[in-house]
């Protein structure tokens, strides 16, 4: 995550800086690292503020799940962590999950293919 989208995203919640670092449990100093590019967002604030996002954009927008949205075939929806908690517009927030065919085994390399992805965009309107 680039610091403009840490920055759009904490507006688009409403939030203070102060508020910010309360939600995320983390340092107000560590909102302005990065916020003014000096330090790169780690993967579980990142995770965490598209997560706050989802669920605010995600009560006006469409829930349709990723199985379906994706034609997943039975075999392939069988063996996803999605499919098994029934988490298919919350996909993108769960690691584990076989949309590229593969397991991504960092949140980086996940949340890349992710970001191209029909549910992320539809979800966090992106």
């Amino acid at each position: 995550m680039e610091r403009e989208e840490f920055v759009t995203l904490r507006k688009i919640l409403k939030k203070t800086q102060v508020q910010m670092a309360q939600l995320l449990g983390i340092s107000l100093k560590a909102i302005h690292s990065y916020e003014q590019g000096w330090r790169d967002i780690p993967a579980h604030a990142e995770r965490q503020l598209l997560f706050l996002a989802a669920m605010v954009h995600g009560k006006r927008g469409r829930k349709t799940a990723c199985w379906v949205l994706k034609d997943c075939p039975e075999n392939k929806k069988k063996r996803c962590p999605a499919w098994e908690f029934k988490a298919g517009s919350m996909c993108w927030f769960i690691n584990g999950n076989i949309c590229e065919g593969i397991v991504h085994k960092k949140w980086q390399d996940k949340i890349q293919i992710c970001r191209s992805c029909v549910v992320f965009q539809s979800v966090l309107g992106f």
